[in-house]
């Protein structure tokens, strides 16, 4: 059976492909974006089975109107992706107040306010399926990209503590965590800080040993598979990787972080009491 998704930030990237996707197959398609003019392509081809709407997610007025427009368009909402964001380039001494509260309100206060909206009409229906696009880094950290660290692990505690809250109403959460995906997201779509120059050693040590090669670097087309999938799945998981390397990495990282939280525990104990 068909299903309505709503998907935001769907003009490019992951956003653009899999709401072609979706539209291919015969769902019908909410889709926003900042600029509309680079979903009217997917208008024009697709006619009324999408919907292109215009939103910044940072306003939550404007996002709870978006939602319910979708609902009372196609007559109904099934999946919401909240697929929009962006990311913030530099150490976090480099980072200025400015860019760290933008890239909150975009990455964390976009993702909620499009969350809040959904859910009242999910409970309503008593199903609903919520994906939020994460990432390998709200598992674990890189440097030079802190800010987008903790925006993504925001993201994370957020909807796991979500999912917790509304299974008893049917509703599902998913966390899409992708790794580096030949996206716009290092490009045109990303913020660079004003570097500082003691900074400079620690950003050519990056390139050499965090430089990924051209296959370490997933096709954002070869996402759709598992999308549906998802989209799809009947008992979807709470948290899903695209790529290869999330998992052998967060593996590493896990290791490393019970080892010394158990090196550590007769210090832990002793201080409860």
């Amino acid at each position: 059976m068909s299903k309505v998704i709503f998907i935001t930030g769907a003009s490019k990237g992951f956003g653009r492909i899999w709401a072609e996707a979706f539209l291919t197959r015969g769902d019908k398609v909410a889709a926003t974006s900042r600029n509309i003019r680079g979903l009217q392509e997917l208008a024009d081809r697709y006619g009324d089975a999408f919907l292109p709407i215009q939103l910044d997610i940072t306003d939550r007025e404007a996002s709870s109107a978006a939602v319910a427009r979708a609902h009372d368009h196609f007559g109904g909402l099934d999946v919401v992706i909240n697929n929009a964001g962006y990311g913030v380039f530099g150490a976090i001494e480099e980072v200025s107040e400015q860019e760290a509260k933008d890239l909150f309100e975009a990455n964390v206060f976009g993702t909620l306010w499009v969350t809040q909206a959904a859910l009242p009409i999910f409970r309503k229906q008593a199903h609903g399926h919520i994906i939020q696009l994460s990432s390998v880094l709200g598992v674990w950290t890189l440097p030079t990209l802190g800010l987008y660290n903790a925006t993504k692990f925001a993201v994370e505690g957020l909807s796991e503590a979500l999912a917790s809250e509304v299974d008893r109403f049917g509703i599902h959460v998913t966390l899409i965590e992708p790794n580096g995906y030949t996206t716009e997201f290092g490009g045109s779509s990303a913020v660079q800080s004003t570097p500082i120059p003691a900074y400079d050693e620690l950003r050519a040590r990056l390139a050499h040993t965090e430089g990924l090669g051209p296959d370490d670097y997933g096709k954002p087309e070869s996402t759709v598979p598992a999308i549906l999938k998802l989209v799809d799945s009947s008992n979807p998981p709470l948290r899903l990787f695209l790529g290869k390397i999330g998992y052998p990495k967060t593996e590493r990282v896990y290791a490393e972080k019970l080892q010394t939280w158990k090196a550590w525990n007769e210090v832990s104990v002793a201080a409860h009491g």
